[in-house]
């Protein structure tokens, strides 16, 4: 299904891209509707309750094969009003941008956002969704494992930090 970018009513949606050598997080956002002279919005609950702030509100958060990663950000941006890619500025990045460059339709915006302590950032976010439960809550956050990938998390990050570009926070 083709999306009507004209369509006001729907909400206008940014991907955040955390590329990797194996895996990519990809996570699809609402973005806040916000006049200029708006106060900054508090944080919005995702449909899975989980809340980030900037008023991000997660539609789809994954970690994808890297091989599968392109395909997909394609065919999300041929099937919802994707208006802007926000993609960390690491080591792989410039490949990445070059190969969405190619495939991305004129009306999508490709963005490049400092990712420095993304990781990390992600990491803590990780603990605050999914609090520890019985004897692991008495292990400190920074010595437990976490059981999966948290590459959807970054990206999620990646568009909270162009966001806060947008508005004038640092």
């Amino acid at each position: 299904m083709m999306h009507d970018s004209n369509d006001s009513k729907e909400p206008q949606l940014a991907i955040g891209f955390d590329p990797g050598r194996d895996k990519c997080g990809i996570a699809r956002v609402k973005l806040p509707h916000r006049s200029p002279d708006q106060a900054q919005d508090q944080g919005q609950a995702s449909p899975t309750g989980e809340t980030f702030g900037v008023g991000v509100t997660i539609d789809r958060m994954r970690v994808v094969e890297s091989a599968l990663a392109i395909a997909d950000v394609v065919a999300q941006c041929q099937e919802f009003p994707i208006v802007t890619i926000v993609i960390g500025d690491g080591t792989s990045s410039k490949h990445w941008r070059e190969q969405l460059e190619q495939v991305l339709p004129d009306t999508v915006t490709l963005v490049t956002v400092n990712e420095y302590n993304s990781t990390q950032e992600a990491r803590d976010r990780y603990w605050t969704l999914h609090p520890s439960r019985g004897l692991s809550r008495i292990i400190p956050a920074k010595l437990r494992s976490i059981p999966c990938p948290i590459d959807d998390i970054v990206a999620v990050i990646l568009v909270e930090r162009w966001l806060a570009t947008q508005s004038g926070e640092s």
